[in-house]
Protein backbone atom coordinates (compact mmCIF):
# COMPACT_ATOMS: atom_id res chain seq x y z
CA UNK A 1 0.00 0.00 0.00
CA UNK A 2 1.63 3.78 -0.93
CA UNK A 3 2.25 5.52 2.08
CA UNK A 4 -0.57 8.88 0.96
CA UNK A 5 -3.71 5.60 0.29
CA UNK A 6 -5.63 5.61 3.55
CA UNK A 7 -6.94 2.44 4.73
CA UNK A 8 -10.73 1.89 3.29
CA UNK A 9 -12.86 1.34 6.75
CA UNK A 10 -14.80 -2.10 6.82
CA UNK A 11 -18.08 -1.98 6.15
CA UNK A 12 -19.98 -2.27 9.65
CA UNK A 13 -23.85 -3.28 10.32
CA UNK A 14 -25.42 -4.13 13.27
CA UNK A 15 -28.90 -4.39 13.81
CA UNK A 16 -30.98 -2.43 15.55
CA UNK A 17 -34.26 -3.81 15.81
CA UNK A 18 -36.97 -5.78 14.06
CA UNK A 19 -40.36 -5.78 13.85
CA UNK A 20 -43.71 -6.74 11.65
CA UNK A 21 -44.93 -2.97 10.44
CA UNK A 22 -48.10 -4.73 8.70
CA UNK A 23 -49.38 -7.84 8.82
CA UNK A 24 -52.89 -10.03 7.68
CA UNK A 25 -53.70 -13.51 7.74
CA UNK A 26 -57.01 -14.65 6.32
CA UNK A 27 -58.23 -18.12 6.79
CA UNK A 28 -60.48 -18.01 3.54
CA UNK A 29 -61.22 -22.09 3.71
CA UNK A 30 -62.53 -22.09 7.54
CA UNK A 31 -64.89 -19.11 6.54
CA UNK A 32 -66.38 -20.81 3.07
CA UNK A 33 -65.80 -24.39 4.91
CA UNK A 34 -63.56 -25.77 1.91
CA UNK A 35 -62.96 -29.49 2.42
CA UNK A 36 -60.01 -30.43 4.55
CA UNK A 37 -58.43 -32.69 1.67
CA UNK A 38 -56.99 -29.89 -0.45
CA UNK A 39 -54.03 -30.10 -2.15
CA UNK A 40 -52.32 -26.54 -1.92
CA UNK A 41 -50.54 -24.99 -4.06
CA UNK A 42 -48.41 -21.83 -2.72
CA UNK A 43 -47.54 -18.67 -4.54
CA UNK A 44 -45.09 -16.05 -2.92
CA UNK A 45 -44.13 -12.64 -4.05
CA UNK A 46 -41.25 -11.03 -2.46
CA UNK A 47 -41.04 -6.52 -2.09
CA UNK A 48 -38.17 -5.22 -1.06
CA UNK A 49 -37.85 -1.55 -0.07
CA UNK A 50 -35.04 0.31 1.46
CA UNK A 51 -34.91 4.03 2.93
CA UNK A 52 -32.61 6.08 5.44
CA UNK A 53 -34.02 7.15 8.88
CA UNK A 54 -33.14 10.54 10.34
CA UNK A 55 -30.33 9.15 12.29
CA UNK A 56 -26.93 9.16 11.44
CA UNK A 57 -26.06 6.04 9.68
CA UNK A 58 -29.27 4.11 10.19
CA UNK A 59 -31.45 2.45 7.85
CA UNK A 60 -34.81 0.93 7.46
CA UNK A 61 -34.87 -2.09 4.88
CA UNK A 62 -38.11 -4.14 4.41
CA UNK A 63 -39.48 -7.03 3.25
CA UNK A 64 -43.42 -7.16 2.11
CA UNK A 65 -44.71 -10.89 1.20
CA UNK A 66 -47.79 -11.63 0.10
CA UNK A 67 -48.56 -15.20 0.19
CA UNK A 68 -51.36 -16.94 -1.59
CA UNK A 69 -52.33 -20.53 -1.04
CA UNK A 70 -54.97 -21.91 -3.80
CA UNK A 71 -56.09 -25.98 -4.06
CA UNK A 72 -54.48 -27.26 -6.95
CA UNK A 73 -57.55 -28.77 -7.88
CA UNK A 74 -60.56 -26.47 -8.15
CA UNK A 75 -58.36 -23.31 -7.68
CA UNK A 76 -60.44 -22.21 -4.59
CA UNK A 77 -58.24 -19.96 -2.31
CA UNK A 78 -57.02 -21.56 1.06
CA UNK A 79 -55.76 -18.65 2.77
CA UNK A 80 -53.70 -14.76 2.29
CA UNK A 81 -51.44 -13.71 4.10
CA UNK A 82 -49.61 -10.33 3.98
CA UNK A 83 -46.87 -9.12 5.96
CA UNK A 84 -44.19 -6.28 5.89
CA UNK A 85 -41.16 -6.86 7.99
CA UNK A 86 -38.71 -4.21 8.71
CA UNK A 87 -35.09 -4.47 10.19
CA UNK A 88 -33.68 -1.13 11.59
CA UNK A 89 -29.55 -1.01 11.09
CA UNK A 90 -26.58 0.91 11.70
CA UNK A 91 -24.37 0.73 8.98
CA UNK A 92 -20.87 2.39 8.52
CA UNK A 93 -18.10 2.26 5.89
CA UNK A 94 -20.35 0.93 3.10
CA UNK A 95 -19.00 3.72 0.06
CA UNK A 96 -22.25 5.54 -0.94
CA UNK A 97 -22.44 3.69 -4.84
CA UNK A 98 -22.91 0.55 -2.64
CA UNK A 99 -25.34 1.68 -0.04
CA UNK A 100 -28.78 1.10 -2.70
CA UNK A 101 -27.32 -3.33 -3.25
CA UNK A 102 -26.60 -3.33 0.64
CA UNK A 103 -30.00 -2.11 1.97
CA UNK A 104 -31.36 -4.69 -1.11
CA UNK A 105 -29.54 -7.91 -0.51
CA UNK A 106 -27.43 -7.35 2.80
CA UNK A 107 -29.82 -6.46 5.13
CA UNK A 108 -32.93 -8.79 4.01
CA UNK A 109 -30.31 -11.73 4.14
CA UNK A 110 -30.06 -10.66 7.75
CA UNK A 111 -33.37 -10.49 8.90
CA UNK A 112 -35.19 -13.05 6.66
CA UNK A 113 -34.60 -16.15 8.88
CA UNK A 114 -36.97 -14.18 11.62
CA UNK A 115 -39.60 -13.57 8.78
CA UNK A 116 -39.38 -16.93 7.82
CA UNK A 117 -40.48 -18.30 11.45
CA UNK A 118 -43.12 -15.75 11.89
CA UNK A 119 -44.69 -17.10 8.22
CA UNK A 120 -44.12 -20.59 9.62
CA UNK A 121 -45.95 -19.82 13.17
CA UNK A 122 -49.25 -17.61 11.69
CA UNK A 123 -49.62 -20.42 9.30
CA UNK A 124 -49.42 -23.19 11.42
CA UNK A 125 -51.72 -20.75 14.08
CA UNK A 126 -54.12 -20.34 11.16
CA UNK A 127 -55.21 -24.04 10.70
CA UNK A 128 -52.23 -24.95 8.51
CA UNK A 129 -49.14 -27.05 7.82
CA UNK A 130 -46.04 -24.43 9.17
CA UNK A 131 -45.29 -22.96 5.75
CA UNK A 132 -41.24 -23.06 5.50
CA UNK A 133 -40.67 -20.54 2.95
CA UNK A 134 -37.37 -21.38 0.60
CA UNK A 135 -33.96 -19.29 0.70
CA UNK A 136 -34.76 -16.08 -0.85
CA UNK A 137 -31.93 -15.00 -3.46
CA UNK A 138 -31.83 -11.56 -2.49
CA UNK A 139 -29.32 -10.89 -5.51
CA UNK A 140 -31.26 -12.23 -8.19
CA UNK A 141 -34.17 -10.46 -6.69
CA UNK A 142 -32.29 -7.16 -6.75
CA UNK A 143 -30.57 -7.62 -10.42
CA UNK A 144 -34.54 -8.45 -11.70
CA UNK A 145 -35.32 -5.44 -10.16
CA UNK A 146 -32.46 -3.08 -11.63
CA UNK A 147 -33.57 -4.41 -15.43
CA UNK A 148 -37.20 -4.20 -14.77
CA UNK A 149 -36.71 -0.59 -14.17
CA UNK A 150 -34.23 0.01 -17.16
CA UNK A 151 -36.60 -1.56 -19.69
CA UNK A 152 -39.66 0.71 -17.94
CA UNK A 153 -37.21 4.04 -18.57
CA UNK A 154 -38.07 5.41 -21.92
CA UNK A 155 -35.05 5.71 -24.64
CA UNK A 156 -33.27 8.91 -24.72
CA UNK A 157 -34.45 11.22 -27.94
CA UNK A 158 -31.96 12.83 -29.75
CA UNK A 159 -33.33 16.06 -30.76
Amino acid sequence: MAENEAPQAQPQMRILGQFIRDMSFENIMAQKGAPSDAQPDVQVQVNLDAKKRSDDNQFESSIKLNVTSKDKTSGTTLFVMEIDYVGIFSIEGVPEDQMHPFLLIECPRMIFPFLRRIVSDVTRDGGFPPLNLENIDFISLYRNEIARRQAEQPAPTNA
